[in-house]
């Protein structure tokens, strides 16, 4: 194995812990899960704080989780077509791994997202509950991925480069083959960490008034982010543009087309958050023009 190799952080965890039943129990699988209740939880809290209706940020959750694991399976799938245009019957193998945490983010937030237009509740301040939480589970979700080697990246001579040891590991032939690589997930996990701590600063401060702003500074930050750390990842499917992946392809999808929107945002001018009791009979929390 590549000198390299001493000055790296060893990672010798089996990816698997256990089973429940005929369940294998993965720490992607334990990490998913942990964001997803994480992200929900801190979600609802926020929904309190910005006065969006609970009980309609519940209905929402229980549409966006289903929503976002569809969602993240279709775009791995699309990503990944070569191989499950020739095996059909993979697509809905979930137990096997593969998503896309892109197609989490959307599917995530399309679902919710029509269910509270066509119910008529308030969008803007239902978007902004909704980052924190999604780049919270995003976040904790990675540790799953640091732990098992699930995603490939260039090769380092960095004093914190990875290698992993254990056999079961997804990047353990990888490790053997190039000697230490960036820990390209956990760049992203800290990535996530900050964005969160930025939303929570601007739906507390600068868009206290901005109903809807702090939604597309997570979309757009992360979007820069995700595009920047891809660069390192050697695992992403390539599209038909020159040394772009398809990650890249829709971060720049997603900022092409999320600015224009906030940018109608906030020409609405500053608005006060009204109080959840609020509500119109139809359900709609009252936003007023200040």
């Amino acid at each position: 194995m590549p000198t390299a190799v001493r000055l790296a952080i060893e990672i010798p965890f089996d990816p698997d812990f256990g089973k429940l039943g005929p369940f294998l129990l993965t720490w992607h699988g334990l990490f998913t899960a942990l964001g997803i209740l994480g992200g929900v939880w801190l979600s609802l809290r926020v929904a309190e704080r910005i006065h969006f209706d609970v009980d309609n940020a519940y209905t929402l959750a229980l549409i966006g989780v289903p929503s976002g694991i569809i969602g993240a399976r279709l775009l791995f799938v699309a990503e990944h077509w070569d191989f499950y245009g020739a095996n059909p019957a993979q697509i809905i193998q979930l137990t096997e791994g593969g998503i896309s945490i892109w197609g989490a983010v959307l599917g995530g937030v399309a679902g919710p997202l029509a269910y509270a237009l066509w119910k008529g509740w308030d969008v803007a301040n239902g978007l902004d509950a909704a980052a924190p939480g999604l780049i919270l589970g995003m976040g904790i979700g990675r540790i799953g991925d640091l732990i098992n080697g699930e995603h490939l990246s260039r090769a380092t001579d960095l004093p914190w480069g990875v290698i992993y040891t254990h056999p079961n590991s997804p990047a353990f032939a990888h490790s053997v083959t190039v000697g230490a690589h960036h820990p390209a997930t956990t760049y992203e996990m800290l990535g996530d960490f900050l964005i969160l701590g930025m939303l929570l600063w601007l739906i507390s401060g600068p868009f206290k008034r901005r109903p809807g702003l702090a939604f597309f500074a997570f979309l757009n930050t992360y979007a820069v982010m995700r595009f920047m750390v891809s660069y390192l990842r050697v695992d992403s499917a390539g599209t038909v543009l020159t040394d772009v992946t398809v990650p890249q392809l829709v971060s720049v999808i997603v900022v092409a087309l999320s600015v224009p929107v906030a940018a109608l945002f906030w020409r609405r001018g500053p608005m006060d958050r009204g109080p959840a009791e609020a509500a119109s009979p139809a359900g709609r929390v009252q936003v007023r023009r200040a």
